[in-house]
């Protein structure tokens, strides 16, 4: 696994730091993976992730920026610099990360996962053409936190840290679709989504929802629920009693996704 620091200079909203994960099996027109990172829109600073190293493993050139730091983590701005990453990427030749055959997606787990989710309901409204897909893991994707499996949360230590997230990433004022993805009336023509969630994770019920309306308005969607004490809420911080053994699953599902993506453009 190559490991690199870098700072990306000519995104629209101004520099930013990225760590850059490339596996061993990185080639010429590797996809490229924007990573949005969790800490519960609270978290600032270029960050490490288990599941990006998961899909670098698996081929991938994967760059996590550290997207709260030019504008603060309140949203709107959050999003403006996801997007602005993503609108970055998206003129590979510019970028330096990849080449201009690369599939390009957007990916996130837990607050990370809200931001893929929003800059790829923008990229639809704004650059429709230029994401070939979204991976959500475990996005935190209803303010309210009013599902069933939420209420696990007590027992892993999230709830208090995510209600104090939601609470913050939205003291700007107003709800707007893009900070609540499940609150979006209008989703149809997203990019193709592969989605993660775990039988004990309390962000479950609203992942799967969102992956069911997904699939209603004619999204194609892979979902894969990994099966309890598999050690998922550790992505995120969660206390878990299970040793984490999802890293060949999360791989597995990883290349069979870009797979499919690759033969769809392949048609077109």
């Amino acid at each position: 696994m190559q490991v690199k620091d870098i700072v990306l200079e000519k995104v629209a909203t101004g520099p930013v730091s990225a760590r850059v994960y490339q596996g061993a099996e990185f080639g010429k027109g590797a996809p490229i993976v924007l990573f949005f990172h969790g800490g519960a829109f609270l978290q600032s600073g270029v960050k490490e992730s288990a599941v990006a190293e998961s899909m670098a493993n698996a081929g991938a050139i994967v760059a996590i920026p550290d997207y709260n730091a030019p504008l603060g983590n309140v949203f709107p701005k959050p999003l403006e610099v996801g997007y602005s990453l993503f609108s970055y990427l998206a003129n590979k030749r510019a970028s330096g990360i990849g080449d201009r055959n690369s599939l390009l997606l957007v990916a996130g787990e837990e607050a990370g996962g809200n931001i893929a989710a929003g800059v790829a309901l923008k990229a639809r409204d704004h650059y429709a053409d230029a994401l070939d897909g979204q991976i959500l893991i475990s996005p935190l994707l209803d303010p309210f936190m009013g599902t069933a499996s939420i209420r696990k949360a007590d027992g892993i230590g999230m709830r208090q840290r995510w209600t104090e997230g939601w609470s913050h990433y939205l003291s700007g004022g107003g709800c707007h679709p893009y900070a609540a993805p499940c609150l979006c009336s209008r989703i149809a023509g997203v990019a193709p989504a592969l989605i993660f969630t775990a039988e004990d994770d309390p962000l479950r019920d609203e992942t799967v929802g969102y992956g069911a309306r997904l699939k209603t308005a004619g999204v194609a969607v892979r979902q894969h629920i990994l099966p309890a004490r598999a050690g998922w809420p550790s992505i995120y911080g969660g206390k878990t009693d299970g040793t984490s053994n999802w890293q060949e699953n999360v791989s597995r599902e990883f290349e069979s996704f870009l797979r499919e993506l690759s033969v769809q453009q392949q048609l077109h």
